[in-house]
């Protein structure tokens, strides 16, 4: 293995390779709300217990919307989907509907959750528990139910071949996974 020379520089260098999701709650009207959310993640309560972990900045109503209910879809991002999640970071819903492009929406198949149709692996999630820091609100979420393309055969949690759900990864930028390298013990 080789030695990698490294250099120092500013902690807004922070760069975070992260899976894109586009994060679908209820609006008080009971119409759909949907927007792209890249800082999510998982944690382990125990046993098989795995709580999904998203993390929402300032007052947006997605944000307002789980704070409000307590439920939320997050629909992975596949590259095909790349468009509406970039359609959908850069409009706001104080600004008003977004419609400027067709999406299939239907409702969770466990929770009262609007998830996009596209979208090759969808989570139900219930908050379990919330935490605030500054303008930032983490929420742990129950995972009730997961989605999957039925094109997908998974044999477990890490039978899942990523190169087939094609999942857009954000770091500042857009990119995508080209390449399965192996399973855990193949390189030891």
């Amino acid at each position: 293995m080789r030695t990698v020379r490294r250099k120092s520089v500013p902690p807004h260098f922070s760069m975070c390779v992260q899976p894109a999701f586009i994060i679908g709650t209820n609006n008080e009207d009971s119409s759909s709300n949907f927007a792209p959310i890249t800082w999510v993640s998982a944690t382990n309560e125990g046993g098989d217990d795995y709580l999904l972990v998203v993390s929402m900045f300032g007052t947006k109503r997605t944000k307002q919307n789980v704070l409000r209910t307590g439920l939320l879809s997050a629909n992975l991002v596949s590259r095909d989907m790349l468009e509406l999640m970039d359609y959908l970071g850069t409009r706001h819903a104080r600004d008003g509907k977004k419609d400027g492009l067709t999406y299939g929406v239907s409702r969770g198949a466990v929770l009262d959750v609007p998830v996009l149709d596209a979208s090759r692996w969808v989570y139900e999630c219930e908050v379990a528990q919330s935490v605030e820091t500054g303008a930032s609100t983490t929420f742990f979420c129950r995972i009730r139910n997961v989605q999957m393309d039925e094109g997908l055969a998974c044999e477990d949690a890490f039978d899942v071949d990523l190169t087939r759900l094609d999942p857009v990864i954000y770091s500042g930028m857009y990119h995508s996974i080209g390449t399965l390298l192996g399973k855990i013990g193949d390189f030891s």
